[in-house]
Order: C-alpha cells, then sequence, then structure tokens
C-alpha cells in the first residue's frame, strides 16, 4: 500500500495527464468540425433558366453572348434566277438559292433591293401586304421566292400604254444590304422586258412559290 508520502503526488501527476490529453483533444475535433463545413463544395449545378444551352435561338450580330447566332444570307452564299411570267403579265419571278452549307437568315433585310435601271437608281419598292409574319431562312439548298411587278403591258402595235415610262431589261441588279455592289441576274424567257422602274414593285421574300405567286 502506498504511503500518504508519495500518493499524493503520483495523483496530481495523473490529474495533470488527464487535463492535457483533453486540452490536445478539444481543438482537434474543433478543427474537424470547423473543417469539414468550410471545405463543404459549393454546388455547380446550372439551372435550365440560365444554362448556356437554353439561351434563345435569336436574330444577333456574331459574337454576341448568350446566343445562338443566326446567320444573315449574302451574295456570295445564294444563286439567283429571274423569269418573266406570261401570266399575268407585267410580272417577273426572282428566285434564290442557298448554295452554301449553313442556313443563313433574310431578316436584316427582308426583301430584295432590285436596281432595275441605270437611270433610276432607287431600289423598287416593297409591297407591304406580302411581308410574312416572320423573317424567312434558308437551308442548304433551300429556295425562296419574290414576285416583281413591272409596267403596263405593251399596246398593240408595239407601243407602251399611255403614261408609262417603261425601257426594255435583259437584267437586274439585285442586292441584300444598302450601298453594296449589286448582283447582276440576267432574265429567262421573254427578255428583254419592259420594266418601269418609278412604278416597278417587288414582294418580300416567300417561302414558297404559291406564297410569291398571290401577287
Amino acid at each position: 500500500m502506498p504511503s500518504p508520502n508519495t500518493a499524493a503526488p503520483r495523483r496530481r501527476r495523473t490529474l495533470a495527464a488527464v487535463l492535457l490529453a483533453a486540452a490536445a483533444v478539444l481543438p482537434l475535433a474543433a478543427c474537424q468540425t470547423g473543417g469539414a463545413e468550410q471545405a463543404e463544395p459549393v454546388s455547380s449545378d446550372v439551372s435550365p433558366a440560365t444554362s448556356p444551352s437554353a439561351a434563345p435561338d435569336t436574330w444577333a450580330a456574331p459574337g454576341a453572348p448568350g446566343t445562338r447566332t443566326r446567320v444573315a444570307c449574302t451574295p456570295d452564299m445564294l444563286r439567283f434566277h429571274a423569269g418573266a411570267e406570261q401570266h399575268p403579265a407585267r410580272h417577273m419571278l426572282l428566285t434564290v438559292t442557298n448554295v452554301s452549307d449553313r442556313t443563313c437568315t433574310f431578316a436584316g433585310q427582308p426583301y430584295p433591293l432590285l436596281r432595275l435601271s441605270d437611270r433610276h437608281p432607287a431600289a423598287a419598292r416593297p409591297i407591304a401586304r406580302s411581308k410574312p409574319r416572320t423573317p424567312v431562312e434558308l437551308r442548304p439548298d433551300g429556295t425562296a421566292y419574290a414576285t416583281v411587278t413591272t409596267a403596263a403591258p405593251d399596246r398593240p402595235g408595239g407601243r407602251s400604254a399611255p403614261g408609262s415610262k417603261a425601257e426594255k431589261i435583259s437584267q437586274f441588279g439585285v442586292t441584300l444590304a444598302d450601298r453594296s455592289d449589286p448582283a447582276q441576274v440576267g432574265v429567262d424567257g421573254r427578255a428583254p422586258v419592259p420594266v418601269d422602274p418609278a412604278t416597278a414593285r417587288v414582294t418580300y421574300w416567300q417561302r414558297s412559290l404559291a406564297d410569291a405567286e398571290k401577287w
């Protein structure tokens, strides 16, 4: 049995060891708990409303963030063809085909700008009622149409109708933007065609031949 003289110091040493061990455990537990809370990862999920894949498919300038840009149709992507119509008279049909490998849109210029005469540089005015609800888009190999009303028909004997300032043309210029060089399009069929540049009109681009022939 230990003597009273040695038992007291031994108890003090034991108590001190227990206190030291407890002091070492408490900071470790705090670090474990705090570290777990701080290291909790932030969710990387993106809601459909803000996901880039859910961005609207809108007409935008190239490089605009958050949109899938639709390419504007340019003359180098297209092939034009024009033909005079027998019925009804005073009409030409302008056809455009996308010969590129990209879908393009006429949203920026929804009707063709026609330069029918060097003596009358202003573009033919559009027929407002022919405007479709949405601009025409052309897939690769797709085709769109526009009808051109030209001039009053010639009177018997080759004389022009009264008041007509018609001139006969075998080709005319087509542009897709203001202040750009026109592409020259030859007229098939009954060329040359009598055209009065001051009164000629053109439809907006139409998706189908049937829509174009309404005008």
